[in-house]
């Protein structure tokens, strides 16, 4: 029997898989670098899109969207931290990407660590 983590995986997977290159290999690559950075964070889909959760069934924290730009968000279920600086009272959500540098993937890294903390 299949477990609901796993049929998630596999339809996360299954998204990415669908999507156009170069588009595809570069989400593949922000999903490699979620699952790596928090390990603990489950993927699912949500509303359509690869999303990572708690749990199977919860509520998702992180989503990859892929529109006019690819991006990844903090969902409004996750904790928000504001800025501090000039942006103070900001609370970042969503960065566009269309590339991974090894200094994306780090942001990236820390963004997905961020909501589990």
């Amino acid at each position: 029997m299949v477990s609901k983590d796993e049929k998630n995986l596999s339809q996360v997977i299954d998204k990415i898989s669908k999507m156009d290159e170069p588009r595809r290999s570069v989400m593949q690559q922000v999903h490699d670098i979620v699952v790596t950075a928090a390990p603990s964070l489950k993927p699912r889909i949500w509303y359509g899109m690869p999303a990572y959760a708690k749990s199977a069934s919860a509520p998702a924290l992180l989503t990859l969207r892929n529109d006019e730009r690819l991006n990844v968000a903090i969902t409004e279920k996750a904790t928000f931290r504001p800025a501090g600086g000039a942006d103070a009272g900001l609370m970042p959500a969503a960065w566009y990407f269309e590339t991974v540098d090894p200094e994306t993937e780090k942001r990236i890294a820390e963004i997905a660590r961020s909501v589990v903390d």
